[in-house]
């Protein structure tokens, strides 16, 4: 009986009604790791962009972002698989785009996951050596974070949604404490939201480091056949999410700015730039010494979780595409519907790339998490952006009366997204957080995987066409 309980386990499908909307917005908010996003990217929007003026270009991405969502939503009622942007692709753009983009999903989400391991590694060390007076190697922390990753991703989505539930209720709690004390002791400065502000600086870099506080939301689609109720569960988690980072975001880079004063933010953030400690430095003066402590440690328990959902999110790509016969069919395989063949691809690919960057006697952050990072992020805007025209044709094949949802919206956000893509190519070094040469060539990466993605569809089409005619996801 047990043999037979085993092999009935043991197939190409995921865990069905394993998350609900509170699972998947739990999953995808940890990936966007808001207490992460206080301290370091705010920090560098502040100094960079347009000082005092952040709290509006984290309003103004959101609502592209949000534009971008409507769409992105609409259609997740109708295509229904863990392939992402890559069955939007597909189902809208036909196979040789699917491909495209499924070589950029692939590159940028498992690239992200690497560098989420170096800034976990980097960061933990730094917290946890100095509160607990440890003198461990980045590589130690970073071990042990992929170890734990690795064993909680075999247990299923399920237990990892709980994992991530508590990890960013208290990651969020200890911002609110923060955002509320500033509120009690000096109140919040309105003037941030000033025309005069908002537009001071460098509003174009402000709008980049804010739209990559929301890179992650994305990932409500990978869920949707391990969804309860998909129709209703991935919109709604994907409002959740975006909604949730955009206000989120907001208020607390305005409590933060207004701690320290709209006028000289900007100097102040600079000043804290190369320690990256703006919100910390801020938060020592706001909460005092032992909620600092605790932040900071908060702080790790949010990078982890910020691997562990960027892992759970690649990991599907991976499945998707071995299942398809793009990729090994091993690594479409699951066991009690976990794909734990593509988990273990993943985090495998993680790791050694983590080696690498060890071994050659790299810094994490400055190379390992700025290049890595860095391109993660850039692929998946622009992933966005097609998935945001992907939505407009499908719609329009289909001559959907909905003009607002399936037209105007996603159009708008695709049009955002793609004035954010320039920016970030333009701007890559200062986005990435390195001059070095090399890395200043990584965007280049993007045309070529998009025409490796086209060469695979034509290989597929001429020398395996049952694969090549079975590609993408069945259309509801």
């Amino acid at each position: 009986m047990a043999q037979q309980s085993t092999s009935e386990a043991v197939g190409g499908q995921l865990r069905a009604n394993a998350l609900g909307t509170g699972g998947i917005a739990f999953l995808v908010l940890a990936a966007v790791a808001p207490l992460t996003g206080m301290v370091v990217i705010a920090g560098l929007g502040i100094a960079l962009g347009n000082g005092g003026g952040m709290p509006a270009s984290f309003l103004i991405a959101g609502i592209v972002l949000l534009l971008f969502g409507v769409g992105y939503a609409r259609m997740s009622r109708y295509v229904s698989n863990a392939g992402g942007f890559y069955a939007y692709l597909t189902a809208a753009l036909g196979r040789p785009a699917g491909l495209s983009g499924a070589f950029v999903a692939l590159a940028g989400y498992n690239c992200f996951v690497a560098g989420a391991v170096g800034t976990s590694g980097a960061l933990t060390g730094g917290v946890v050596n100095r509160v607990f007076h440890l003198d461990l190697p980045w590589e130690f922390w970073a071990a042990l974070s992929v170890v734990a990753v690795f064993l909680l991703s075999r247990r299923g989505v399920d237990v990892s949604a709980k994992v991530l539930a508590v990890s960013l209720i208290l990651e969020v709690s200890i911002l609110v404490v923060f955002d509320v004390a500033v509120l009690v002791k000096s109140g919040y400065s309105l003037s941030a939201l000033s025309p005069a502000v908002v537009t001071s600086g460098s509003i174009g870099l402000g709008l980049l480091f804010a739209a990559t506080c929301f890179i992650g939301f994305e990932a409500t689609a990978l869920f949707s056949e391990e969804a309860r109720d998909p129709n209703k569960s991935v919109p709604r988690a994907t409002y959740i999410a975006v909604i949730a980072i955009g206000v989120f975001a907001a208020v607390t880079s305005l409590a933060l700015v207004s701690a320290i004063g709209v006028g000289n933010a900007k100097s102040v953030a600079q000043d804290h730039l190369a320690a990256g400690d703006l919100l910390l430095a801020t938060s020592q003066d706001v909460l005092g010494t032992v909620l600092t402590d605790v932040m900071q440690l908060l702080l790790v328990v949010s990078l982890f979780a910020a691997l562990l959902a960027l892992h759970n999110s690649a990991s599907r790509y991976i499945y998707a595409l071995a299942r398809d016969g793009v990729l090994p069919k091993a690594l479409g395989r699951t066991v009690s519907g976990t794909p734990r063949n593509a988990s273990a691809a993943q985090i495998g690919f993680a790791t050694v790339v983590a080696a690498i960057f060890a071994v050659l006697g790299l810094d994490p952050v400055a190379f390992l998490t700025s290049s890595m990072t860095g391109f993660g992020t850039l692929a998946i805007l622009v992933l966005q952006a097609m998935a945001s025209i992907a939505v407009v044709v499908f719609f329009r094949q289909r001559r959907d009366p909905h003009w607002w949802s399936t037209f105007a919206a996603p159009g708008l956000g695709g049009a955002g997204l793609i004035g954010v893509i320039v920016l970030a190519v333009l701007n890559f070094p200062t986005m990435a957080g390195s001059d070095a040469a090399w890395i200043g060539l990584l965007p280049w990466l993007l045309p070529i995987l998009i025409v490796a993605g086209l060469a695979m569809a034509e290989y597929l089409r001429r020398k395996r066409p049952e694969t090549y005619a079975a590609l993408g996801p069945e259309v509801h």
